[in-house]
């Protein structure tokens, strides 16, 4: 997978950078999938439709701190003059809150202290996540961010699988599976900590909290493709949230699979396999070409195909087709509009808090798909409103994406 070397790193520094990602992934996605839904199950137990809803109001809350993490994450690793780096400095204090929040969850046994404790742990992925995005434009040059950021995408559904089979398979409580995913990201990130390059920030000036806060406001009219690329973000990852986080759910009440978990695992090494030759795929031919828009937009449209298969025909076969096809789609999203996404920041200088911003369009949606998907359940009864929702959004998100005029 790896051309060339990028400038200002060495040969280890592409693969050591997909090596971080899957730490980050597993560890926020095995929690989402599996343990975290597991754990609030048991405390509802014979009424699945409280679970679903607690699911996700914990979710919702905790995403409502993500968004305003992920701009301050990033806002500060731009100002940070440590010689440790910039960058380096929040990954590191990401990875800390991070995993100590999923130990945390792993003692918890009531909504608050999950909700609580799941909080923690949402803030510490957005730390992480800003600093190493960042990272993206500050090394790598604009020919090759789709072929890089493809290594943010591939490692997802990599890290959901090998999450899944981690706490079903070899660490089967609640507190080993939270312990044992909170011990991999720390593994898996320390490689990449010690050997990147990474330099302290070069502005002197202190900002007030007053123009902190204010640079957190992009004008849409000043600068319309950041608005349309994050718009789009949005759109799509809330599709694909609402398409995914309540997986098991729908396999256990919606299809009353009695290997609901089992089958959840090898929907995961189908929708794996798609995503990660759809992201390295993609990201290569929309560098070779020097296309994005059309690369996102389609991949879009594929996701929300996916969606409208499970409300035409609710059965595991074609939830299996469907999950191809998500990965197929999904996982050209990521690279690609990770890479567009770098080409439409306002200013250099403010990248990690702009890309903070940008990542705020992912996360968020994924911790308040499963609130907004709750309401959809309870209020029709079934999964359907939650896939045809989810569809709709996703071909929206082709449409808003379709209107950036500075990037092809």
């Amino acid at each position: 997978m790896i051309e060339t070397i990028p400038p200002r790193t060495t040969r280890s520094w592409t693969p050591l950078f997909g090596v971080a990602w899957l730490g980050v992934w597993l560890a926020q996605l095995t929690p989402i999938q599996l343990l975290l839904p597991a754990q609030i199950d048991r405390l509802a137990p014979g009424d699945w439709l409280d679970s679903v809803i607690a699911f996700g109001v914990i979710s919702g809350i905790a995403g409502l701190f993500a968004l305003i993490a992920f701009p301050v994450a990033g806002a500060l690793s731009d100002l940070t003059r440590s010689r440790f780096g910039r960058r380096r400095t929040w990954i590191v204090i990401g990875a800390g809150v991070f995993a100590a929040g999923l130990v945390l969850l792993g003692f918890q046994h009531d909504y608050l202290g999950i909700g609580i404790a799941w909080t923690i742990t949402l803030v510490g992925f957005c730390v992480i996540s800003s600093a190493l995005t960042a990272l993206i434009g500050d090394l790598i040059p604009v020919s090759r961010r789709g072929t890089i950021s493809a290594w943010i995408g591939g490692p997802q559904a990599l890290g959901t699988i090998l999450g899944l089979l981690l706490v079903t398979e070899v660490f089967t409580g609640v507190l080993d599976g939270y312990l044992a995913v909170a011990a991999v990201l720390v593994v898996l990130v320390i490689p990449f900590v010690a050997t990147t390059p990474d330099e302290p920030s070069t502005i002197r000036t202190r900002p007030s909290l007053h123009s902190l806060l204010a640079g957190m406001w992009i004008d849409p009219r000043q600068h319309p493709d950041f608005a349309f690329t994050l718009a789009g973000r949005v759109l799509v990852n809330l599709g694909n949230a609402l398409g995914t986080t309540l997986l098991l759910y729908f396999l256990l009440y919606g299809l009353g699979d009695e290997n609901a978990e089992d089958d959840l695992v090898l929907l995961s090494l189908v929708y794996l396999v798609f995503l990660i030759a759809a992201t390295f795929l993609g990201g290569m031919l929309s560098d070779r070409l020097g296309r994005r828009r059309l690369f996102v937009g389609v991949a879009a449209v594929f996701q929300g195909v996916a969606a409208a298969m499970l409300i035409v025909s609710p059965s595991l076969p074609t939830t299996f087709v469907g999950g191809a096809l998500l990965g197929l789609g999904y996982g050209c999203f990521l690279s690609v509009d990770q890479a567009l996404a770098t080409q439409v920041l306002p200013d250099p200088e403010s990248r990690g808090k702009d890309l903070g911003i940008m990542n705020v369009a992912m996360a968020v949606p994924q911790a308040m798909g499963p609130l907004v998907g709750a309401g959809l359940v309870a209020a029709t009864g079934g999964f359907g409103a939650v896939f045809g929702a989810a569809a709709v959004l996703s071909i929206a998100g082709a449409v808003v994406v379709s209107r950036v005029k500075g990037v092809r």
